[in-house]
């Protein structure tokens, strides 16, 4: 059990590990944004820019390091790598705080339960323009 186990992991690691990971930024997501909405009482909107910065952050160390396995130190690649991965992380965050504003603010649905079905669609989005964009090339120094 434990070796199919292993083979499965050592198959499939990159996605395991970036779902992995994605539920960590979900939740750093999840708890900044009730931080600064329960606690600090600030906008819905503002405080899912708040929250989505922070865990943008998170995702792109965790990544880097852990998903796609991109350790290379040259500094060209980094500046490309984070340029990139920060870029299309905004194309998702604008669709995040679209989706927040319209079906909170507008529509008055519950936040919670839009912000839990947005993650999942942005994680999604995330993992492709990862994938596909920024750690293509992972083992290039």
């Amino acid at each position: 059990m434990i070796k199919a186990l292993k083979h499965y992991y050592k198959k499939y690691k990159e996605i395991i590990n970036y779902i992995v990971f994605g539920i960590f930024t979900t939740v750093v997501n999840y708890i900044c944004y009730l931080f600064f909405t329960r606690v600090l009482y600030i906008s819905v909107v503002v405080s899912t820019i708040i929250a989505w910065v922070l865990a943008v952050l998170f995702a792109y160390v965790t990544n880097k390091k852990f998903v796609f396995e991109s350790n290379g130190f040259n500094i060209y690649r980094i500046i490309k790598e984070m340029t990139s991965f920060f870029s299309l992380r905004i194309v998702s965050g604008i669709f995040e705080i679209v989706c927040m504003y319209v079906f909170v603010a507008v529509m008055n649905v519950n936040d919670i339960l839009i912000k839990l079905i947005v993650n999942v669609v942005v994680i999604i989005l995330n993992y492709i323009f990862s994938k596909c964009l920024v750690f293509k090339n992972k083992n290039n120094v």
